[in-house]
């Protein structure tokens, strides 16, 4: 399927490396990624912040073995330390930050000087010339400079270094990116959940579904008793015309989504 106002195609289910970092090693989490592209998912999601730059360090192989995928990244979330450090850095800071949480709470900056940086270090991360899609990484709409990111996203697209760019607001500034930020928001990631259905919002706005995430952890977090495959399937009912991420560290469960895909046609 495509995604609307885009050119770029991709699997209905979108692999998520949030949290592929709790994976364990690295061998382990290169096994699931390579994985997750044989049972039928051609497109990533990463960030810096996730994994403090490993998960895009960890995509780089994959891509090298599958050039034809596709990844997005993110721009204005940071690794606390920088997106450098050593697996055992990382495991223990993440450690200390359940006792003392700044130590393990990313950084924020949305300035054109930083984002210039991040955009060449993602890319050199991803060993790639190009990100297939660029979001904003849940910015806060009047702290930014509009035009300013409007010419050097447009710009970037110019020059090849990225295909498509947009936002991934947080749920409370989704209404604000769509009343607001124009040609910023030509690609949406939100939120959303079978129960709630936050992502109606794009619709009176006059907006195709197309990026839609936490169907999952929305309904755990409420207890609600529902089997993950069925879940699943009512997402998909809800999002007829984009691409849901979703996510998992056990390999023998990424076969359950290519067939509820199907069937979600």
């Amino acid at each position: 399927m495509r995604i609307a106002g885009t050119d770029l195609r991709c699997s209905r289910f979108i692999f998520g490396t949030a949290s592929l970092f709790n994976v364990g090693t690295r061998r382990r989490r290169l096994a699931l990624l390579h994985a997750a592209v044989h049972q039928g998912f051609t497109h990533f999601d990463t960030a810096p912040y996730y994994g403090f730059g490993q998960a895009e360090r960890d995509l780089a192989e994959v891509c090298r073995a599958y050039p034809t995928i596709t990844v997005t990244s993110k721009v204005g979330i940071y690794a606390p330390g920088g997106e450098h450090q050593s697996y055992g850095s990382i495991l223990v800071r993440k450690a200390a930050g359940r006792v003392f949480s700044a130590i393990a709470r990313p950084s924020r900056d949305y300035e054109l000087r930083s984002a210039r940086e991040s955009l060449e270090a993602t890319l050199r991360r991803l060993g790639r010339e190009r990100v297939d899609l660029y979001l904003l990484h849940e910015p806060v709409l009047d702290r930014l400079h509009l035009d300013e990111w409007r010419r050097w996203l447009e710009q970037s697209v110019t020059t090849g270094k990225i295909r498509a760019f947009g936002v991934a607001p947080a749920a409370d500034q989704v209404e604000t990116f769509l009343r607001d930020a124009g040609p910023l928001t030509a690609v949406l990631q939100v939120q959303d959940s079978v129960d709630r259905r936050e992502a109606d919002l794009l619709v009176r706005y006059g907006r195709e579904f197309q990026i839609t995430y936490g169907y999952i952890s929305a309904a755990m977090s409420r207890d609600q008793a529902r089997p993950a495959l069925a879940i699943l399937k009512n997402a998909l009912e809800r999002n007829r015309s984009g691409a849901i991420i979703v996510s998992t560290g056990d390999p023998h469960r990424l076969g359950q989504y290519a067939p509820i895909a199907e069937h979600g046609r």
